[in-house]
């Protein structure tokens, strides 16, 4: 950039001076409303609160209330959400606050759009402190993803509609141990549910694509009517596939309640199924044809054989023993008792292969993700990174 200088007078030495601290705060020539064409990282908007007009993408992590307190559960406005660079991030230090103003909120706000959590939003706007934090403020534009398109007035959508491509954005190219760690820190962002809002959740994310009335139960198959759910016979209850004695984590809000391994089933046949590790073999199981079990495992059908696998894989991804759960971990046993562990790994991997997500996991998984955690089941998305993790 050239700059001259005016020295004649005293407004031509402000001028002089306006133009150079221009020069300076922007030295490749991006000013002004040219300052929003480049999307900045979070920590490039925590370092340039200036009041500058700028475009900001992150991943959200919950809902701001006062300068170290982010809500991740329980929202109670739709007014403001904080985002992060990665979406597992924790210390608020590294969030920017995000004014969401009337135009937005229906569509924003965590309040109504709870699974909005650990998406990636991008957001225009002034760069200026929001509840005495790095904030942006008065948005002209908000979107999902990693682009925004400003419009004085936002048109509402659904939430929860991104793509895999984005949600997995932090975990690209990786393999092994890198994966995990990526994966993990990806999925554990979520809302979590109760206990008694599970029954809900069950009914819209294993309702029969043959008739909406219906749940299909997992180990049966038997389409069953969602009004049926209870613990007398032949009503259908709230499988646990990872056990929830493997880790004693019980029924409390967290493993417990993870819809992404909950599924309907039989009362009677949840009870054969038990505690027991997955392995194969046995005697038939009544009330649950192509299933079998003996005193120390349970074979699922062949149907949803790598339904099983992936929510098991599911479940040692996103509990990592950080946030007061036990770790959970699949092995190659089947006598795991308490230990928060699970089996035959082996025999999980191998149903995984043979198994792919069909129509009815993908919806299953969509439908949790958009509507109820706003996570994803990974293995669902990329059955191969099951190889790439466990080999």
């Amino acid at each position: 950039m050239n700059i001259k200088c005016v020295t004649r007078s005293r407004p031509g030495r402000l001028i002089a001076a306006v133009v150079l601290a221009v020069a300076v705060a922007f030295p490749l020539g991006v000013t002004g409303a040219a300052s929003a064409a480049t999307t900045l990282t979070v920590a490039q908007a925590l370092a340039a609160q200036d009041g500058r007009t700028a475009t900001v993408t992150g991943y959200v992590i919950g809902q701001p209330t006062a300068t170290t307190t982010v809500l991740t559960s329980g929202f109670t406005a739709d007014t403001a959400i904080a985002i992060a660079d990665q979406a597992g991030e924790t210390g608020t230090a590294r969030m920017l606050y995000v004014q969401v103003t009337a135009a937005w909120r229906s569509t924003f706000g965590l309040l109504t759009n709870p699974s909005l959590r650990g998406r990636q939003v991008t957001a225009t706007g002034t760069l200026t402190a929001y509840f005495s934090h790095g904030g942006l403020k008065n948005p002209t534009a908000m979107s999902l993803g990693g682009g925004a398109t400003p419009s004085p007035t936002p048109t509402p959508g659904p939430t929860g509609t991104a793509g895999p491509d984005a949600y997995y954005a932090s975990a690209a190219g990786k393999t092994g141990p890198a994966l995990r760690t990526a994966l993990h820190g990806i999925i554990r962002v979520q809302t979590k549910l109760s206990y008694d809002q599970v029954w809900d959740a069950l009914k819209d994310t294993d309702q029969d694509p043959a008739n909406p009335a219906n749940v299909v139960l997992l180990y049966s198959g038997r389409s069953q009517s969602k009004t049926s759910n209870g613990g007398g016979a032949n009503d259908w209850n709230r499988e646990h596939v990872w056990a929830k004695s493997h880790g004693d984590f019980g029924t409390a809000t967290g493993p417990g309640t993870d819809v992404h391994h909950l599924r309907p089933e039989d009362v009677s046949v949840n009870s054969s199924r038990g505690n027991k590790d997955f392995d194969s073999g046995g005697g038939t199981v009544a009330e649950a044809p192509g299933c079998y079990t003996d005193a120390d495992s349970f074979e699922p059908r062949d149907a949803v054989k790598g339904d099983v696998a992936r929510m098991i894989l599911y479940m040692a991804i996103r509990y990592e023993g950080d946030d007061g759960w036990p770790d959970l971990e699949p092995n190659d046993s089947v006598s795991n008792g308490s230990a928060p562990r699970l089996g035959r790994l082996s025999k999980l991997l191998a149903w995984n292969d043979q198994d792919p997500p069909d129509a009815f996991e993908k919806r299953r998984n969509q439908r949790i993700y958009e509507r109820w955690q706003g996570n994803r089941n990974p293995f669902v998305d990329h059955p191969e990174w099951a190889r790439s993790i466990w080999g």
